[in-house]
């Protein structure tokens, strides 16, 4: 499954672990969330980074204990008209300020692209190559946007307050 990251077509160094496999002991991994919560001390303690596939049906706030120390939360979106995980995304970022890697996965569709940047997405794994290619383009295609959110860009408005200020600052 193609993985796009930074508006860029990247491999995944990260190993997706099923339920009744074996953890890797060394090497990224991504670590569905009951796995992960049945012994969260010993994972974050690994030696490699550690993420963790996270539905949509659970409350973020459950992993908080370890926020700081999870490389990836990818965030599931069982079906294209299902958003509980854009909520996710905003609370995980701007709520909770977590700086690893917040990777979309499931339903991701080339048109909800833009929305899930500016809801603090910034990995995605697609379907279909022809999505990743869209997807790399459309990110560079959109540069100001009106509403703050959790991407952490600033707003037109600010920006224009900013342009004012260091005007009336000469």
């Amino acid at each position: 499954m193609p993985l796009v990251k930074q508006g860029k077509i990247v491999a995944d160094s990260y190993t997706h672990v099923a339920d009744d496999s074996e953890i890797p002991i060394e090497g990224p991994a991504l670590i569905p969330a009951a796995r992960f919560l049945a012994d969260p001390e010993a994972l974050v303690a690994r030696n490699s980074p550690t993420g963790v596939i996270w539905p949509n049906n659970r409350d973020p706030e459950d992993l908080l204990p370890w926020i700081g120390k999870l490389a990836v939360v990818a965030l599931v979106f069982p079906t294209f008209r299902d958003g509980r995980a854009y909520s996710q995304a905003r609370l995980l970022r701007e709520r909770y300020k977590f700086k690893g890697e917040l990777r979309a996965t499931g339903q991701v569709l080339r048109d909800q692209f833009v929305i899930m940047l500016r809801a603090g997405f910034d990995s995605f794994e697609v379907k279909k190559d022809a999505d990743a290619e869209a997807f790399a383009a459309t990110v560079k295609r959109y540069s100001v946007f009106y509403q703050p959110t959790g991407d952490g860009r600033i707003t037109a408005l600010h920006q224009r307050m900013q342009l004012r200020h260091s005007e009336s600052a000469r």
